[in-house]
């Protein structure tokens, strides 16, 4: 990785790497400035050598507990050019967990964005004792103006003083770092989400990264003069492993991780590709169905005459790509395309700033019908899949054959086999060492000639698109012996009701299917006030029989194309929505099944008391 990043930096010094985000001086939105490769290469040798002069040895873990800006970029760099291994943190995570990845992992040195993170480890600073420094991004509110009393905490320019101090005395030094690099060398310790228990740290070199930055060039998904809109976590694989692409590829990157901002931002950037998960795309869909259901009469009933028109355009050019091998659709559809295109479709392009030329969707599946619509409407989403053992990039669409409800091919170099039972099982060189400390989980997972197993059921087609049908862990069979895809029912209802936010769905040793359904609060709030409950609270809206009716003309309409045993026979609205803050939903926004089931068990009960049969 280290490499791939010298190498970007001598082929393109000149050319803008990142661009990032500044409030404006007088309060007005904020300024876009950028470093290019060679400014951003002295920041980062400047942060490597601080490192080093810390003290600093090869493969020591370097923790980053920040949100995604260009600074936890640059200081991953870093720590890579140093020789360390970065471990990541996400910065919602609470304080006992924080240390216990910290200490998990043995890290040196952690670089914490702001006071509330300094917070999290001064709380557990006496069960750290490997914990040598904290480094401060924000510093002003967290690291005294004469500096910390015992050295423990310094701010990120007093580790580039010291950087720079280091380089005037070893201007080689971080050259000989890299060079000393092994392909085997630990390069990152990402610790799993978590959707049930404690997370394992997830040991990849860095041949698993510089594999992925040469894979993801190869598949020419991306180009030199690409703009990227990042916005993604980068404690998570999914956000790390964008960084290896852009160092092969050359393109630039547009930072700024407040998700609050992406709507404000898209149309300022205007980038030309993005990396998303399913719920940004189900957002900006249920958004433009709920505001043109605000206005009421013919905008209303055209948006829904065009979302049809759309998913069926979506439909049928990639059925007519599969077969023939030329996207077409026949002269009536492409008359009613033209016309909705006018109507919607082009302002909606509007809203991702109009030069998006595609978007990569991958975490969690994507609901067809909402992967058509866009499709449809010439925002062309390519459904990827990974995982944080296998380094995230595995499986991705290509351009130009996209195939909605696929994740699409296997990148170069990367062997896929399908086990008796379904699951997917991948070997390649973006496979993980192993988790950190666990041996016994490693031997689980890993087979001795390197197959991972996945956890996850998937269909190879003879042209090698994979689908992914469901986890392995979470497909249940109901008391009548039928087995259900949780997931999948999830992914179409989501894609039938605007309002929803999350819905997990039950029926483990049940006699019959149900779900706990939490909607989003804009969407019902906005809905609510059309309805005669305008002010009212989220807890009060979704209690009201009004709510609960509404609701249920969508599960009505999901259960039209389910089988029997899959159907929904009775639903619980929840008082709020699914978030990360209750522990309710991963970092990367992943339910954690076996939390909200503990937490809404009284709920649960409630829908099988006195149930006999399906």
């Amino acid at each position: 990785m280290a490499h791939l990043f010298l190498e970007r930096v001598e082929a393109t010094p000149e050319k803008e790497a990142y661009r990032y985000p500044v409030p404006a001086p007088d309060g007005g939105p904020d300024m876009w400035r950028s470093y290019t490769w060679a400014e951003a290469a002295d920041r980062v040798y400047a942060i490597a050598a601080g490192l080093l002069a810390l003290g600093l040895r090869a493969e020591e873990r370097v923790a980053i507990a920040s949100s995604t800006r260009v600074d936890w970029i640059l200081c991953d760099l870093a720590v890579l050019c140093a020789g360390g291994a970065t471990t990541t943190v996400y910065p919602q995570t609470d304080a006992k967990e924080a240390a216990f990845i910290l200490g998990d992992s043995d890290s040196q040195v952690l670089i914490a964005e702001d006071a509330t993170q300094l917070a999290k480890v001064r709380a557990h600073r006496r069960e750290l004792p490997g914990l040598a420094h904290v480094v401060v991004l924000e510093a002003q509110d967290a690291v005294p103006a004469d500096g910390d009393p015992d050295g423990w905490v310094l701010s990120l320019d007093a580790l580039l003083a010291r950087g720079r101090s280091h380089l005037a005395d070893h201007p080689a030094s971080i050259r000989d770092s890299v060079a000393s690099l092994a392909p085997d060398q630990l390069a990152t310790l990402i610790y799993t989400s978590g959707t049930t228990g404690r997370p394992k740290g997830v040991r990849l070199r860095h041949d698993a990264w510089s594999y992925m930055g040469y894979a993801i060039d190869g598949v020419r998904l991306l180009r030199a003069d690409d703009v990227q809109y990042l916005w993604l976590p980068l404690a998570h694989v999914f956000g790390k492993v964008l960084l290896a692409g852009q160092l092969t590829v050359g393109h630039t990157s547009a930072v700024d991780g407040r998700v609050d901002r992406i709507i404000e931002n898209l149309p300022v950037v205007r980038p030309t590709y993005m990396a998303a998960v399913p719920r940004i795309f189900e957002k900006v869909y249920n958004g433009a169905a709920n505001k043109a259901e605000e206005a009421g009469g013919a905008k209303h009933r055209v948006f829904l005459w065009a979302a049809e028109v759309a998913k069926e355009y979506g439909r049928v050019t990639q059925e007519s790509l599969r077969r023939t091998g030329v996207a077409h659709a026949p002269a009536a559809l492409r008359v009613k395309h033209a016309v909705a295109d006018k109507l919607v479709y082009a302002k909606l392009r509007e809203r991702f700033g109009g030069r998006m030329r595609g978007c990569i969707s991958g975490s969690a599946a994507l609901a067809p019908e909402i992967g058509y619509f866009f499709s449809g409407a010439g925002i062309h989403i390519f459904e990827g899949y990974g995982l944080t053992e296998s380094s995230a990039a595995n499986f991705v669409n290509p351009v130009g054959a996209n195939r909605t409800g696929t994740v699409g091919k296997a990148l170069p170099g990367l062997e896929v086999r399908i086990a008796e039972d379904g699951e997917v099982l991948l070997r390649g060189p973006g496979i993980m060492e192993g988790y950190h400390n666990l041996p016994e989980r490693t031997a689980e997972a890993l087979e001795a000639d390197g197959w991972l197993h996945t956890g996850d059921i998937g269909e190879l087609s003879d042209d090698g698109y994979l689908r992914i049908t469901d986890r392995k862990k979470d497909l249940f069979k109901t008391s009548g012996g039928k087995y259900v895809a949780p997931t999948a029912i999830e992914g179409r209802f989501k894609a039938v009701c605007p309002y929803v936010s999350n819905v997990l769905v039950i029926g483990a040793s049940r006699n019959f299917c149900s779900a706990l359904i939490a909607l989003d609060e804009p969407s019902i709030s906005a809905w609510a006030a059309e309805n005669g409950m305008a002010g009212r609270s989220y807890a009060s809206v979704v209690a009201d029989p009004r709510t609960v009716a509404m609701v249920d003309g969508y599960v009505t309409q999901l259960n039209a194309g389910l089988q029997k045993w899959q159907t929904i026979k009775r639903f619980r609205l929840l008082p709020r929505d699914l978030d990360v803050e209750h522990g309710e939903l991963t970092a990367s926004l992943k339910l954690k099944r076996p939390v909200v089931e503990r937490e809404y068990r009284d709920l649960i009960d409630g829908m099988y008391k006195g149930s006999r049969s399906a």
